[in-house]
């Protein structure tokens, strides 16, 4: 499974009378093993998480509950903006992508498996830094 640009991937959901399930699986539904999970939740209705990018990290980016705008500019210059809405639907996004979350719903909350470890040196939070990288 290749991931050059952000892609929406299906999560594998099992539901019955008792309700759903949802599973994520690498290599099925991802291309790496996860090494961090986190999520973000009680961000005000409307209200956005600045963007960055990273050096090495993938991620996959999927909504829990309620809904928000994931925008993203990629290494080749394209802007695409992913509403994100279910919850068996998760957006990859590779490496040297930038992404900003955005128009959250009240009681939204974005769950991110990551595919490194938290590491500040991978973080580029600078848009200007952003498109200077993706330059060379």
């Amino acid at each position: 499974m290749n991931c050059s640009k952000p892609r929406l991937v299906k999560i594998k959901r099992i539901g019955d009378i008792r309700g759903n399930l949802a599973v994520i699986e690498s290599p099925e539904t991802i291309p790496f093993t996860p090494a961090r999970c986190y999520w973000l939740n009680d961000i005000p209705y409307g209200e956005n998480r600045e963007g960055h990018a990273y050096f090495r990290s993938t991620e996959l980016i999927v909504p829990l509950s309620g809904s928000f705008t994931v925008t993203t500019f990629g290494s080749d210059g394209s802007q695409t903006d992913f509403r994100m809405e279910r919850p068996d639907t998760g957006l990859l996004v590779p490496p040297a992508t930038w992404r900003q979350l955005i128009n959250f719903t009240t009681n939204a909350t974005a769950l991110i498996v990551a595919s490194t470890p938290y590491d500040p040196d991978d973080y580029i939070r600078d848009f200007a830094t952003f498109l200077k990288h993706r330059a060379e």
